[in-house]
């Protein structure tokens, strides 16, 4: 009787482990390894852009997110835009989109942003060096608390260099000069 006791339990053993075997054949990523037949698609994206060339989803909340087979996530960059909505709100350009020259910018921005119904706007290219700069101007009267719509036309040149990417400064005007009382709206543009 011992040795049929001990048959079975030889057998149990040498099932158990041929399953086990088995079961590391079917799950190679259990030791951490790579099946050759199978392998995890991969994903040349650095950003956002690369992201949506490769023809990934885009989720489309705001801001945009994109993610690439291999899991990673790519956020749009809409600079500060999120942080500074409930101070300045830009209409035209939006945050990616695409300018030329003469450039003209719309929205509307709390009456503390402006100082004799005006502030400065700028245009930089990639580096941050101003290439366009301009005043925008009051709508509507400008001493309030609330939102007032502004415009202002800005002329620049194309920069030669990364011609594609630059941003829009739209800058509280602060005439006291304090640190503290500086703030400024900064959003991506793209050259056309």
């Amino acid at each position: 009787m011992k040795k049929s006791v001990l048959f079975i339990i030889l057998i149990a053993v040498i099932v158990v482990l041929g399953l086990l075997l088995d079961w590391q054949k079917l799950l190679p990523g259990l030791q951490g390894g790579q099946s050759d037949k199978d392998p995890l698609p991969t994903s040349q994206a650095e950003s956002f852009e690369d992201c949506v060339a490769e023809g990934n989803p885009v989720m489309e909340s705001y801001p945009r997110q994109c993610r690439t087979v291999d899991g990673r996530l790519f956020t749009e960059n809409v600079g500060n835009e999120l942080e500074k909505t409930n101070l300045i709100r830009l209409e035209s350009p939006r945050p990616g989109g695409v300018v030329t020259s003469p450039l003209t910018i719309t929205g509307e921005a709390r009456g503390y942003w402006f100082f004799e119904a005006s502030f400065p706007v700028y245009v930089v290219n990639w580096d941050g060096l101003i290439i366009g700069e301009g005043i925008a101007t009051a709508q509507d009267e400008w001493m309030t608390e609330d939102f007032v719509p502004f415009v202002a036309e800005i002329t620049f040149e194309k920069p030669t260099l990364y011609p594609e990417r630059g941003a829009l400064i739209l800058q509280k005007d602060n005439p006291s000069g304090l640190p503290e009382h500086d703030d400024a709206l900064e959003v991506p543009i793209r050259f056309e």
